[in-house]
């Protein structure tokens, strides 16, 4: 709302005109929670402090700790007002503002800043019940001051409570957590940020899309009042009409349309489309493993669709996950299971490898041929359309075979158990020559059928060879079988 004001310089006769402009407040001001129903993903924190106070158990050395803007201080603010109104109601809430100190430890660290408060907490108050002490960035005092404090943080005056809060929980010394009652602060999820900002959004009336508010929350990591500010950006950024494509392209992120594009490219074993896709997110100046993280999601949310119990673990709109149901349809799990295998591992080799792109490249053209015509491929394989690209069309001369193929190997054993065993037909064409005169190697007689046996066929059992080489054990060995009696059925005893 502008006022103008409207004034006359009679001496120079001039008129000027003034217009006094209503001040823009952040939003991270402006919708700071006033009560524990507000404050947004802390809900076991503010339960407990609300028990704490209608059972009257509540401890005089509070801490406070957690991340940035996930709504610590302004707890503390909430707890310091309700303290003193739940002892006397008839009173109006700004008379109890009074009573509350808050002192930033980051400029007041030293010995004597805690001098002070450990004089000061002597005094009772003088309306209402109690004297609340908020140190915001408690770990920035030194320890000197938090020697200095740990007496009056183990025995206060029973009309003071201190709220310490942190967000290095790891820099405050052990004698102080031991003498104050700690609360873990957690991160703020992602659809809860979401659903934040849409109260805000339709409070505001402004045109937004649920996917443009979810890359907002994505890009806040948990922290509240770092999506606000993303968000009054935003807004100013798009006059007030918050689309996927806008918040995507100046927050230097992806959105669900974009990976949608090179999922179809992948799934076509599309190597060319992908390879050029690729080259014009580098362009935009996206960063290479924001990207592989993305498409770690995308692939994520693909497989989360496949089931209806799984997919309320998908932080996203409805119409968003409708579409994930219909992409997901004519992918198999395996399929997805093993992108996600794949992607995971690009990821934890992208920091060891120095030349980045050529990496996400290989790993995106490794992608495009997973289960290329049925298939599993695995390791760095290049797809038909980039193997092929080289060969020639016909070869004019016979391809050599490698010395570690499967016919080169059976053919040398085929050559050795001939020079070892050579055939029967051979051994009767080729001429003995080798043979040198032996010791005649006379077979064993058979146990039966000794005396019918004729004495030619005796004969024929004995056979000069010699034991000195390999063809002729070989020899030998073909002699005695081609030379075996054959008995007769009749022959047989009875």
């Amino acid at each position: 709302m502008r006022e103008y004001l409207l004034t006359i310089d009679q001496n120079r006769k001039r008129i000027f005109i003034f217009v006094n402009m209503e001040t823009f407040i952040v939003s991270a001001l402006k919708y700071r929670p006033t009560t524990f129903e507000e404050v947004v993903g802390q809900q076991s924190i503010t339960q407990t402090l609300q028990n704490s106070l209608e059972t009257d158990q509540l401890a005089q050395a509070l801490l406070f700790c957690g991340p940035r803007g996930v709504g610590k201080t302004s707890c503390a603010r909430i707890l310091a007002k309700l303290i003193n109104r739940s002892s006397q109601q008839n009173l109006p809430e700004e008379d109890f503002a009074f009573n509350i100190f808050e002192l930033d430890a980051a400029s007041n660290n030293s010995v004597e800043d805690i001098r002070k408060i450990n004089e000061q907490v002597r005094i009772p108050p003088q309306v209402g019940s109690h004297k609340i002490y908020i140190i915001d960035e408690a770990h920035m005092l030194s320890n000197a001051a938090f020697n200095a404090f740990l007496k009056t943080l183990e025995e206060p005056p029973k009309h003071v409570i201190f709220i310490l809060a942190t967000t290095e929980k790891n820099k405050i010394i052990p004698t102080v957590l031991s003498r104050c009652q700690v609360y873990d602060f957690k991160r703020i999820s992602v659809s809860d940020i979401q659903q934040y900002l849409v109260k805000i959004a339709q409070d505001r009336k402004l045109n937004f899309e649920e996917s443009a508010l979810f890359l907002i929350a994505q890009k806040a990591e948990g922290a509240l009042r770092d999506a606000l500010s993303i968000f009054d950006r935003m807004v100013s950024f798009t006059q007030g009409n918050l689309t996927a494509k806008a918040v995507a392209d100046n927050l230097n992120l992806l959105d669900h349309q974009t990976y949608a594009e090179l999922g179809h490219l992948i799934f076509n074993h599309d190597v060319t489309g992908i390879l050029t896709a690729y080259d014009e997110l580098l362009k935009r100046g996206i960063d290479p493993l924001h990207f592989i993280q993305g498409l770690g999601d995308f692939f994520r949310h693909l497989i989360l669709a496949k089931d209806p119990k799984t997919l309320a673990l998908m932080e996203l709109g409805e119409d968003v996950k409708k579409v994930f149901q219909q992409e997901t349809q004519p992918l198999s799990s395996d399929y997805l299971m093993e992108a996600i295998a794949l992607i995971n591992s690009f990821e934890i080799k992208y920091k060891s490898v120095t030349n980045k792109r050529v990496h996400v490249e290989l790993s995106l053209m490794q992608l495009a041929s997973l289960h290329f015509n049925g298939e599993k491929k695995k390791g760095y394989i290049l797809p038909p359309q980039l193997a092929n690209a080289n060969k020639p069309q016909a070869l004019h001369h016979k391809p050599k075979i490698p010395t570690d193929s499967p016919e080169v190997l059976l053919s040398v054993s085929n050559n050795a158990k001939e020079k070892i065993h050579p055939p029967v037909d051979k051994l009767k064409t080729e001429p003995t020559t080798e043979i040198e005169p032996t010791p005649v190697v006379e077979e064993e007689k058979p146990s039966y059928g000794d005396s019918k046996i004729k004495a030619q066929e005796k004969k024929e059992l004995k056979t000069q060879v010699s034991s000195f080489s390999l063809s002729s054990i070989a020899l030998k060995k073909a002699a005695k079988e081609n030379h075996r009696p054959k008995i007769a059925v009749e022959n047989l005893p009875d």
